[in-house]
């Protein structure tokens, strides 16, 4: 049985109570709303010893962070390098989206390496392999689909995304109504391609049974892709993209009546006063699955600091209502990410979910902010450094900068406000 099948039962188990602890829950409750769908746990059932987390209504907003190669750079030590750094940045996930090299050997050397939640998107490795072989994406059958699915949750892929929700209908209607950038999904653009050119509607559409079988009896959890997610702001909250979410919603009931586990993807693309209505509507028409956001993404010409457009627009996105945020990096849109730019995304992503934290009033969002305020009004600067989110930069620009003689920090060294108000009126910051 799956662990959605398990708490409609009734049955607390061992990952309720881990989710429990970690957020400082009640079992009770967290197996109430993993029973409901609203709460997922990615744990594929081969897969033991690692992070167990949730992702859901209540709950904490967790990290996602991409890796893997690229058509033009395949380094696998630089993606295990890129690991490590996103582990320790902070990531609550990985995802491995490799295109070039040996994929199946790169899944599973991430798959042993990382201590957190791995997902991936079968669709490339199905469509990249043949093309490989046949030379082109159309020739790809049905079979080749629902074998990389085996394979990868045999391997222990706990979440997948699949682009189920693009359908022959979604591609006529972009035509119609005419679109700036198209279609930016990687898997969706695959898909499109192998729809049109076969004349066939969306194969993970058509066989979205079969495929089901597969992730249920592995307890892999789906993540429905945004096909369709708006890759400019021009196109934000357009047709295709609410009818795509409409799809979602429906096969978020199939997928909770066959006992699968289920989380959806959102935009995007989206100017900041239609960031809340979206994830609103989204969130509805859904059934209040959790919500895994890539980005989204507040304005369009931030090339090169796109990590912090997209963290402004996840941090009132999860105020309104999102569970989950893929990171973006600073070479969004520009190249493949170094490890350091890894490490960088994350970082700005944890702070968009740290702000969302605090803004819905999680209990340690809030203890976690005001001991940090404790130790600044102290100049307590070993307790600041415990509760900084980066606290690899920051140690380093205290060791480069330094300390005031005054014990304060340099900026306002003996005339600190802190201290000199302390001083006069003895407040004790208790």
């Amino acid at each position: 049985m799956t662990l959605l099948e398990l708490a409609r039962e009734g049955k607390i188990t061992d990952e309720i109570l881990a989710v429990a602890k970690e957020e400082g829950l009640e079992p009770e409750l967290v197996r109430e709303k993993v029973a409901s769908g609203r709460v997922v746990i990615p744990k594929n059932k081969l897969r033991d010893g690692k992070r167990i987390l949730g992702i859901g209504e209540g709950l904490s907003v967790k990290v996602n962070a991409n890796i893997g190669t690229s058509p033009d750079i395949a380094d696998i030590s630089q993606e295990e390098q890129k690991l490590a750094y996103a582990i320790r940045a902070g990531a609550d996930t990985v995802m491995d989206l490799s295109t070039r090299g040996d994929l199946s050997q790169i899944r599973r050397l991430i798959l042993a390496q990382s201590p957190v939640p791995v997902g991936t998107v079968p669709i490339y490795q199905a469509a990249v392999e043949v093309a490989r072989k046949k030379g082109n994406i159309a020739e790809m059958t049905v079979e080749d689909i629902l074998r990389v699915i085996e394979e990868q949750a045999r391997d222990g892929v706990d979440f997948m995304t699949i682009h189920a929700a693009i359908t022959l209908d979604s591609i006529e209607r972009i035509r119609k109504q005419g679109r700036l950038t198209g279609v930016v999904s990687r898997g969706g653009a695959f898909l499109l391609c192998w729809m049109v050119q076969n004349k066939k509607e969306n194969p993970l559409y058509e066989h979205f049974d079969d495929l089901l079988d597969i992730l249920h009896q592995y307890d892999v959890t789906i993540s429905l892709g945004d096909a369709l997610r708006p890759g400019s702001i021009a196109d934000a909250s357009d047709r295709a993209q609410f009818q795509e979410t409409i799809i979602q919603g429906e096969l978020v009931q199939r997928c909770r009546d066959a006992g699968v586990q289920v989380m959806v993807e959102g935009p995007g693309h989206i100017p900041l006063h239609l960031v809340e209505p979206t994830i609103k509507i989204t969130k509805h028409l859904t059934d209040y699955a959790p919500l895994y956001l890539l980005g989204p993404l507040v304005l369009d010409i931030a090339a090169g600091y796109d990590h912090i457009a997209s963290a402004i627009g996840s941090a009132i996105a999860a105020l309104a209502g999102a569970d989950y945020i893929c990171y973006v990096t600073p070479s969004e849109h520009l190249a493949l990410p170094s490890p350091e730019e890894v490490y960088e995304g994350v970082i700005a992503a944890r702070i968009a979910a740290a702000a969302a934290d605090l803004a819905r009033g999680l209990p340690s969002a809030i203890k976690r902010n005001e001991e940090m305020s404790r130790a600044r009004f102290r100049l307590d600067w070993e307790t600041q450094m415990e509760h900084t989110i980066d606290k690899m930069k920051a140690e380093r620009i205290r060791e480069t900068h330094g300390l005031s003689v005054s014990g304060a920090c340099t900026m306002c060294g003996e005339f600190c406000a802190m201290k000199t108000v302390e001083a006069f009126l003895n407040l004790g910051n208790k």
